[in-house]
């Protein structure tokens, strides 16, 4: 009896209750209205923001100490040099090799077909003071000695002159691709290239370490002084030369 007493008041208590759909929307709406007004309140707020970071993106600054000028044909732009005050006070060098055989070239040539040497070709005879370079085909080599670079003219495995360099610095990013010739390989070449470093993949001995890519550049100066910059590797070195002796 009691079970169907609680059984009739619970029933009689859901039937009295507002349980009708525009009830329950109304609740909802009432719930929802803050929620609304705040993402109302919100919206300006969140556009201004926008507006303020696409400002600051379109003010963006760089550091002081990068150059905003554009550089010329991908290279640096180098510093004004006197070269004639460089020639002037640098002396002749008077350091020699053992049987004029530079030591360092056997490292530099194990691993290598051909000389990695550029190769420089002398119509004519330049001058360093009291250093007479005469016309022949000569390998240039940097070498360093007691912390300065001297460029080395190589004629037959000898070193024949030494000429000091005024300066050394990094090639630019991508000179060699922009400045030398690219190799075209037909199709036949193109298999074997491929048959070749797939081998090499799995045989050390066939392994070899390509030779630094060179350039050259010379260019005539005023008062007779030539200045000439060897390109090596990863790097470029500078000379000052006369064709007529000082």
């Amino acid at each position: 009896m009691k079970k169907l007493f609680l059984l009739t008041v619970i029933s009689v208590f859901i039937a009295s209750s507002p349980s009708n759909a525009a009830f329950w929307d109304k609740f909802k709406s009432n719930n929802n209205q803050p929620v609304q007004a705040q993402t109302q309140t919100q919206q300006p707020q969140n556009t201004q923001t926008n507006q303020t970071q696409s400002a600051s993106q379109s003010e963006t600054t760089y550091p002081n100490d990068v150059n905003g000028t554009a550089i010329s044909n991908g290279e640096y732009v180098g510093e004004d040099i006197d070269i004639e005050q460089m020639y002037r006070d640098m002396p002749v060098p008077t350091h020699r090799y053992i049987h004029d055989i530079d030591p360092d070239e056997y490292q530099d040539t194990r691993y290598s077909t051909w000389s990695p040497y550029p190769l420089f070709r002398l119509t004519a005879p330049l001058f360093f003071k009291t250093v007479a370079i005469q016309p022949g085909y000569y390998l240039l080599t940097p070498r360093e000695h007691q912390g300065k670079w001297y460029m080395l003219f190589k004629e037959a495995g000898k070193v024949k002159y030494i000429v000091p360099c005024y300066k050394k610095e990094m090639v630019p990013f991508n000179f060699y691709k922009n400045n030398l010739p690219q190799v075209k390989l037909t199709t036949p070449q193109k298999i074997r290239e491929f048959t070749l470093k797939l081998v090499g993949r799995h045989d050390n001995a066939s392994k070899r370490k390509p030779i630094p890519d060179t350039f050259l550049e010379a260019s005539d100066e005023d008062n007779n002084f030539i200045s000439i910059i060897v390109y090596w590797g990863n790097y470029r070195y500078y000379m000052v030369l006369r064709s007529i002796q000082l």
